[in-house]
């Protein structure tokens, strides 16, 4: 149980039960019971009196019991429990409309959103404005809508966590080498158990790494830090020399309220606590505390006067106490609960809350300061947060850590869960390959990023490669092998939060023989270029952007039919078209030399053609001889493939010199 944010909510408790306080002896001493903050006994103290009262003009009293009884099961975060008390109530005719804003806050740390979203809707019939009415509504279609799930891995940690309630975990220091905790474990000090929760008092547990880096059993922390008393959430000098936590202060039927206490460490001990002034308010509660990473302010908890309602999130200055105290805000601070700051940096800082739109319960928030030192507050969303109370985190390394919830847990109780942001998967792979799409011997690929990456491979013996991205970053990639024109690619990568594979191949033409431009189409008998042409003639022309120091003929062939003279007028015409385009997209004429061959040169089947037209072999010529001799079928196949239009790289070195 979060020991120290149930004890604060004992003052607010005690306003509303002195109006029932003398109608029976039960009664009043549940009223008692539940003043002093004893929610347990307090809560089965009203069952007693709730269930005597059956008869049919104690019915608004029933209502009022059922009320109460409500309170303290929430107190003691029961929320199945506390829900049908409060339906309960309302049934019974319980006069305040706060009964619906009640409802509809614990069916939503149920997960029971949609009955939710109905009673805070009918809540704001009475009071327009609630704040936590509307937060609450927003928070309950979010959970509805399943709205703000991310990336995160949430388990439980399971070799901190006893049968009873771990909470509040938090790194000694930087090193990141100890954890400490609340535990309610059988183990703790003293025997008796706590009025307020039921289970026995906090104590202040630790767990330190082996040399292997893992966690080992947790146990109690050495010295005279645990009492029999209520420990809890701790906070710790950037040193880790100083520990700073909550302490329950419980006199025989006095308020019980909560105080922070310093410790210091020597060597593995610590010493007994000493209270830490920070008012001379005596019926406040203070709590949570937590440490600025510069070691200047003790942020923390409390429900003193002038602050927004409920329990507030403060500071004080540690090195000049007096006139530095100061609320949060209404940035941070809501009508509802706000508690358990824990600090990433100077800047950034989380802490829990039932007041801003959430899940349930408490959610972990993310609050920023922006430049004119207000605060921007982000929910952590889903799995970090649930339907139940989330608090207490604390940050290990990057996106890592842990975290305090009751979720899964009918009984209220915490538990401590590890939470891990995995690192994106995004990555780009293919391979290069040539023109018959054979791998390309020790091909190069390098891949530069307008984020100031630059990454280099040589592609594996089957010509693939992979490199790792980052989301939303623009590439350029280059694949260059001795004997091969270079090929570039260039994209971006999406910007969404998801593991993500792109594919990118890279065909290199060679430079010592005849490349085939597939896709060039003419018109029948005529050297005119089709339309459906330009996407091949184009990925031509930035071949040779890609490649600006190399010159190439380009030659068309034609097939065995028509005369010599014929097929040589017509191939030139055509290779010369080709051209135009060329130089009409900003090639330079020098580098081009167009030739037409007829039908003299015919083509050679290679590794990809006989895979693509199995009844050719790899290295057969298709002369008229050979293609005279084929099946008629066949005979056309092999005329389409002598009908080509091919480039040939001449030099390598234009405009070297």
């Amino acid at each position: 149980m979060k020991i120290a944010r149930i004890i604060l909510s004992f003052i607010l408790a005690a306003t509303f039960l002195s109006l029932g306080s003398c109608r029976g002896a039960k009664l009043s001493v549940a009223d008692e019971q539940m003043a002093r903050g004893e929610y347990y006994d307090a809560s089965r103290t009203y069952r007693k009196v709730y269930n005597k009262l059956t008869k049919r003009e104690e019915r608004p009293l029933r209502g009022e019991v059922a009320f109460k009884m409500a309170e303290c099961h929430r107190r003691l975060n029961q929320y199945a429990r506390a829900s049908a008390a409060y339906q309960n109530a309302a049934r019974y005719g319980y006069p305040d409309s706060t009964v619906f804003l009640r409802i509809g806050q614990m069916q939503a740390a149920e997960g029971k959103y949609a009955p939710a979203v109905k009673a805070f809707e009918e809540y704001l019939t009475w009071k327009p404005g609630d704040i936590l009415a509307q937060n609450g509504l927003v928070g309950a279609r979010m959970g509805l809508e399943k709205k703000g799930l991310t990336r995160y891995v949430v388990k439980n940690a399971k070799l901190f966590n006893s049968r009873r309630s771990d909470y509040s975990p938090m790194y000694l220091d930087g090193s990141l080498e100890q954890i400490y905790f609340t535990s309610t474990n059988e183990k703790v000090t003293g025997d008796r158990k706590s009025e307020i929760t039921g289970m026995k008092k906090g104590d202040i547990w630790f767990s330190a790494k082996n040399e292997k880096g893992e966690w080992k059993r947790p146990e109690p922390v050495e010295g005279e830090l645990n009492t029999e008393v209520d420990e809890g959430s701790v906070a710790f000098s950037p040193d880790g020399s100083t520990m700073y936590l909550s302490r329950a202060r419980r006199e025989p039927n006095a308020n019980t309220g909560v105080e922070i206490y310093t410790s210091q460490r020597s060597d593995a001990k610590w010493s007994a606590p000493v209270k830490f002034e920070i008012t001379s308010d005596t019926i406040s509660s203070y709590a949570h505390p937590a440490v600025s990473p510069d070691g200047q302010w003790l942020y923390f908890t409390s429900d003193m006067p002038g602050g927004q309602g409920g329990r507030d999130i403060w500071r004080i200055n540690l090195k000049e106490r007096q006139g530095s105290l100061e609320n949060l805000g209404e940035w941070i601070n809501t009508p509802g609960d706000e508690m358990f700051p824990t600090f990433r940096s100077d800047s950034v800082f989380y802490f829990a809350s039932n007041g801003h739109p959430g899940y349930g319960g408490l959610d972990i928030f993310r609050a920023e300061m922006t430049r004119s030192g207000g605060w921007t507050v982000t929910n952590m969303g889903l799995p970090v947060n649930s339907s139940a109370d989330d608090f207490g985190i604390t940050f290990g390394e990057g996106e890592s850590g842990f975290f305090s919830s009751n979720r899964t847990d009918n009984r209220g109780f915490d538990h401590i869960y590890s939470f891990e942001l995995p690192e994106l998967k995004i990555l780009i792979s293919g391979w290069v390959l040539d023109k018959d799409e054979e791998p390309v011997p020790n091909a190069v690929i390098r891949i530069v990023g307008n984020d100031g990456s630059n990454q280099k491979q040589v592609a594996r013996n089957d010509g693939s490669f992979s490199f790792p991205l980052d989301r939303g970053v623009s590439y350029v990639m280059l694949a260059g092998a001795k004997g091969y024109l270079n090929a570039k690619q260039e994209f971006t990568s999406d910007i969404a939060e998801e593991d993500a594979e792109y594919g990118v191949d890279f065909i290199l033409a060679s430079v010592t023989k005849p490349v085939v431009i597939d896709n060039i189409f003419y018109d029948f008998d005529k050297a005119t270029l089709r339309p459906e042409s330009k996407e091949a003639l184009d990925e031509m022309a930035r071949i040779l952007r890609d490649n600006p120091n190399v010159t190439i003929e380009m030659a068309s062939h034609t097939d065995r039919k028509g005369s010599e003279e014929y097929n040589i007028d017509l191939s030139s015409r055509r290779a010369r078209s080709v051209i135009d385009y060329l130089i009409s997209v900003g090639i330079a004429p020098e580098r081009l030399q167009s030739q037409g061959y007829g039908k003299s040169r015919p083509k050679t089947i290679t590794k990809k053609l006989a895979r693509e037209y199995p009844q050719f072999k790899e290295g057969d010529v298709l002369t008229e001889e050979y293609v005279l001799a084929l099946p008629e079928a066949d005979q056309e196949v092999a005329d389409q493939i002598n009908r080509r239009t091919e480039f040939q790289v001449l030099s390598l070195d234009y405009q070297m010199y």
